[in-house]
């Protein structure tokens, strides 16, 4: 049964608008999180790959996800934006099924791997359907005011999912193995699909004129490039603040990733409203020296308490660059196509992600795991040039219509 909602979410209410659409988030992207600090450690010690192969599996998601995110929010415009979570998370169970079966092989190294990575590019098209079609299901239910708030807190949800699931699937990886994970990727997102066939949908928009990929493409690339640029710095320490901490033998390996996503989540709980007051541009200029800062120390660190502190400041850095940059998207399109904007506002951070982890894997083997979080700290800061430019453009807009005028 699908509805159309009457009366928008005022400001007080949004979160719990949201709750909903967060709680379907929360649970269907732990599947992910419990993988991030154990699939690493299973390529290369269970399986014997080098950190090129490791960054390889890890962007094999982003590269999928690259591939079907477009897709995903022309889907939710013209579909609804709950069927698209659901085929999202159908897609998800498919990817812990392809888990278990290279568990089989694992005495075939190559065969073993080669099923991880059709399983990750699975996932991330699973995963391309869930937070697309979560984001643009969020903007339908609040006004356009307000989707700094929904971007900001739908994926806080998803980062909080991924911050519990490290400790998890470490605990559980030490414990039991990689077959925990396995089957867990399998059995959670069936109950997400449960849990939704309780919540009701939001009717896409009347079909009518929709704005063309090529006008789209033009109000979103530029938010995109430095949405890419700062997911550099998020790159390095999902494929590889893991190893680093395994290299250095500091404990719990999983520290780096949880504090990322601890201190992301606390800031966009404090300031998350400060994209929609302030503009996207002002506060993505701002937040993305901080993320900068985090990923230095990352790199310089001698110690795991001055590392998991550099990822916690990069974690409240990258916090409110990401929904900062996608203000301004919303901001350059129209509600009926905001499901494809976001799709290919996020794409640009599937691009750095795909591209990103086999590069920064190649630069830690010939130069050491702690260079790859120095290269990411030059490559997020370029971000800030983007964010300037966003800038001077809105002031020449807003010159403009003022002479209009």
């Amino acid at each position: 049964m699908s509805y159309i909602v009457s009366t928008k979410a005022r400001e007080g209410s949004v979160v719990l608008t949201l709750m909903p659409i967060m709680a379907a988030v929360l649970v269907g992207f732990v599947i992910i999180g419990v993988a991030l600090p154990v699939l690493p450690l299973h390529v290369h010690n269970d399986l014997g790959f080098d950190t090129f192969v490791v960054g390889l599996v890890a962007g094999a998601q982003f590269a999928a996800s690259l591939v079907s995110r477009i897709w995903a929010g022309s889907w939710s415009d013209r579909h609804g934006a709950k069927q698209g979570v659901v085929t999202g998370l159908i897609g998800a169970v498919a990817a812990g099924l392809l888990y278990l079966l290279s568990l089989a092989f694992v005495k075939v190294p190559v065969l073993s791997v080669a099923i991880l990575l059709i399983a990750r590019a699975v996932l991330g098209g699973a995963e391309s359907f869930i937070i697309t079609g979560a984001v643009a299901w969020g903007l339908r239910l609040v006004d356009r005011e307000h989707a700094g708030k929904v971007i900001a807190w739908v994926g806080t949800a998803m980062f909080a999912s991924m911050a519990l699931g490290g400790p998890v699937g470490s605990v559980l990886y030490a414990s039991v193995g990689f077959i925990a994970v396995a089957l867990i990727t399998t059995v959670l997102p069936l109950v997400v699909l449960l849990y939704l066939t309780r919540v009701p949908s939001v009717a896409p928009h009347p079909h009518g004129d929709r704005s063309s990929l090529k006008a789209v493409m033009s109000a979103v690339w530029l938010p995109g490039v430095g949405a890419a640029l700062a997911s550099i710095g998020y790159c390095a320490i999902l494929a590889f603040s893991s190893l680093l901490y395994s290299d250095m033998h500091w404990h719990p390996v999983w520290m780096a990733f949880t504090a990322f996503g601890l201190a992301l989540m606390l800031a966009r709980a404090l300031a998350g409203h400060l994209p929609d007051r302030f503009g996207g541009a002002k506060v993505a200029l701002v937040f993305v020296v901080i993320q900068a800062v985090g990923l230095i120390l990352i790199g310089l660190a001698r110690t795991p308490l001055i590392a998991s502190a550099g990822a916690a400041l990069a974690g409240f850095g990258y916090s409110l660059v990401y929904p900062a940059l996608g203000v301004e998207v919303v901001s350059a399109t129209t509600p009926k196509n905001q499901g494809l904007a976001m799709g290919i506002y996020t794409a640009f951070l599937d691009v750095a992600m795909a591209v990103g982890s086999p590069v920064l894997g190649w630069v830690g083997g010939l130069t050491g795991l702690g260079s790859v979080f120095l290269v990411g700290a030059v490559v997020v800061s370029c971000t800030a040039g983007v964010a300037g430019g966003l800038l001077c453009k809105g002031s020449s807009q807003r010159a403009r219509s003022g002479l209009e005028r």
